[in-house]
């Protein structure tokens, strides 16, 4: 029975298909919600639709795009899952495109501008578009135009991003039907073939407010109030006398002047717990002064410390590179490290020594979300942003980091 293939929602996807009034199918919402899943098994009966499309119009070789945020992510999460799925095995051509039943594939890749040079000129059969609202606008929009062929459809699947997104804004929420434009809403119940209990552990575990709603409930909506709405401070403050030992020790770098500048100890034990150990935060100093901090922290804890710097002050990392820090550039990203942070948050394995800091405290309350941008406002995030650089730099990044300069024993 399909039922036992695809889940309700997936099996309503599919079922779009035998429709012929619509151009653009956006499948949207929650993670691990079986989006890509069907999708993938769509851009399948999209290619063997076209195939039979071009034979009737007499086309030997029609051409169809598979778009995504990059080459990786197109590897990890359609062609590696129809590998592993069914096996199939994809020859490249000399442009990165492929032929499967028929039909010849041009992979263009949508994180930036020029993902337009892949697909300028072609006429397309249609498109299957990975990560949509990843995708920057303008490659998206030249997507669109270069399925132009008779009967051209475009498939998408994305996660949620803030409601003012093009793709929210201009075409899930077209209800135009000249438009032809369907759209099917996924959150995580929707997947009836996961294990309930990562069910329950993914609510759980998932930070409230904006990540949850997005992650969960698949819903487009901007954060409010609190970026850190789990922190609880009788939980999570702690005195310095139950700091355990042997932590794993690291550092986050936020340079500033004019705005305060701040350097934080961080440590991780064993359990999973993080404690921010450390914090230095000073306004109007100059780079002399955050050497020393520098020395005296690997003075303490040791002489080849990991340290995880915002890299916008190219300067003052050059000078931490002749000072002999062990010294990389912090993976920036904002919602991913907020995200990292947030977590260990929700789980209670978040711990800040109250002795050991000065604006922590007083940040996280006013840390807050910019409902427009969905970000958080640029104020107040001095000692926040070293703290996201270096749990999600040391947690998630270390294998991809580009160090600023190599350990001694790799000299």
């Amino acid at each position: 029975m399909i039922s036992d293939l695809y889940t309700d929602k997936q099996i309503q996807v599919l079922q779009s298909l035998r429709r012929t009034d619509w151009r653009l199918l956006i499948n949207y919402g929650a993670v691990r919600s079986g989006k890509t899943v069907v999708d993938n098994d769509v851009f399948l009966f999209e290619l063997r639709r076209v195939r039979k499309l071009a034979d009737e119009l007499d086309i030997a070789e029609p051409m169809y795009i598979l778009a995504g945020y990059s080459s990786k992510s197109l590897q990890n999460n359609v062609l590696q899952e129809l590998t592993n799925k069914y096996d199939m095995q994809f020859k490249f051509d000399k442009h990165n495109s492929f032929k499967l039943f028929g039909v010849k594939v041009i992979q263009t890749f949508t994180g930036s501008i020029a993902g337009l040079g892949a697909i300028r000129g072609s006429t397309a059969f249609g498109a299957y578009v990975n990560e949509a609202s990843l995708a920057n606008e303008e490659v998206f929009n030249e997507i669109l135009n270069r399925c132009s062929a008779p009967h051209a459809r475009i498939v998408c699947d994305t996660n949620p991003d803030v409601p003012t997104h093009y793709l929210k804004k201009d075409y899930i929420d077209n209800k135009d039907t000249q438009a032809g434009i369907i759209s099917y809403h996924f959150t995580i119940d929707d997947n009836t073939f996961l294990p309930s209990e990562y069910v329950q552990h993914m609510k759980a575990g998932t930070p409230s407010g904006m990540f949850y709603d997005r992650s969960i409930l698949g819903l487009w909506v901007s954060g409010e109030g609190m970026v850190y709405r789990d922190f609880n401070k009788d939980t999570m403050l702690i005195p310095k006398s139950k700091l355990p030992g042997n932590l794993t020790y690291y550092v986050g770098i936020d340079w500033g002047y004019e705005h305060k500048g701040t350097i934080v100890l961080m440590g991780d034990d064993s359990q999973g717990n993080t404690y921010l150990v450390e914090e230095h935060t000073r306004q109007h100093e100059e780079i002399d002064y955050w050497v020393n901090v520098a020395k005296d922290i690997c003075k303490r804890y040791g002489s080849r410390i990991r340290m995880w710097s915002d890299s916008a002050r190219p300067e003052h990392v050059a000078r931490f590179r002749r000072e002999h820090f062990n010294i990389f550039n912090a993976n920036k990203s904002v919602l991913s490290g907020i995200e990292s942070v947030a977590k260990l948050m929700k789980d209670n394995r978040f711990f800040v020594v109250e002795e050991s800091v000065d604006k922590f405290l007083e940040e996280i309350y006013q840390y807050i979300w910019d409902e427009k941008s969905g970000l958080p406002v640029k104020e107040s995030d001095d000692v926040q942003d070293a703290v996201r650089y270096a749990i999600f730099s040391q947690h998630n990044e270390l294998s991809k980091a580009q160090a600023v300069v190599k350990p001694r024993w790799m000299r």
